[in-house]
């Protein structure tokens, strides 16, 4: 039964690179159990927790700004929730934020629109060479890539995928630089591709500051809370 739906914001960092999608959900329903708090699970011959990550973290990054929505079967104040699963989280998850959102809103992987990176890829260019390096992939109509997956190799068009791109600090042997990338369904550009697509080395850090979800007008959220 779905009694409350809650969304929640947390950071990820650098102590656990490698945690692939079922590992971060089976801490989050580890965390839930232990906190006493009752997950919402789906019907059928294996049941499954209802959680819903915006957009995995891709593998080796750390992030500052991850969202997930969660369904428990009673409603709970938010802030309570925050407080029973922050101490029972390992010390690599911290939760930020939780809030109630509508049950009726679409889900949260439909929301998001587009993601901001900060990266780093080693270098010895000039920032100018650096420089003409993103001009030449933004001033670009489209820019073939190829994304390997086990034994499958996908080609795709990079340039739409790519909102900005800009040199946020150069260092002694490293350029830092900041990416808003589009994160949609069927439509996400990955951090590590457009360093590769810049032509530097590949990158040595990759952070997620924040994913941006799409603006539900005032008034509409007001109406589906009165549905509900």
């Amino acid at each position: 039964m779905k009694a409350q739906r809650l969304r929640l914001r947390f950071h990820v960092s650098s102590i656990a690179p490698s945690s692939g999608r079922r590992d971060l959900l089976k801490e989050w329903q580890r965390a839930a159990a232990d906190a006493k708090i009752g997950l919402s699970y789906s019907q059928g011959k294996r049941p499954a927790a209802q959680i819903s990550v915006a957009s995995l973290l891709p593998q080796g990054a750390t992030s500052s700004g991850e969202l997930m929505d969660v369904f428990v079967e009673q409603r709970l104040d938010p802030d309570v929730v925050k407080d029973r699963l922050q101490s029972h989280l390992p010390e690599d998850i911290v939760l930020v934020d939780v809030e109630e959102v509508g049950m009726q809103t679409p889900s949260i992987q439909s929301q998001l629109r587009w993601a901001e990176y900060e990266v780093e890829a080693q270098t010895n260019e000039s920032r100018t060479a650096v420089q003409e390096r993103i001009d030449r992939l933004l001033d670009s109509k489209t820019w073939p890539a190829k994304l390997k997956r086990e034994a499958k190799i996908r080609e795709y068009d990079l340039r739409p995928l790519v909102i900005g791109i800009r040199i946020e600090a150069m260092r002694e042997d490293c350029v830092c630089l900041g990416m808003s990338l589009s994160a949609q369904q069927e439509r996400t550009a990955r951090a590590d591709q457009v360093v590769l697509a810049l032509g530097l080395p590949a990158a040595r850090r990759i952070h997620r500051v924040a994913l941006h979800l799409e603006r539900t007008p005032a008034a509409v959220a007001a109406y589906r809370r009165e549905e509900e």
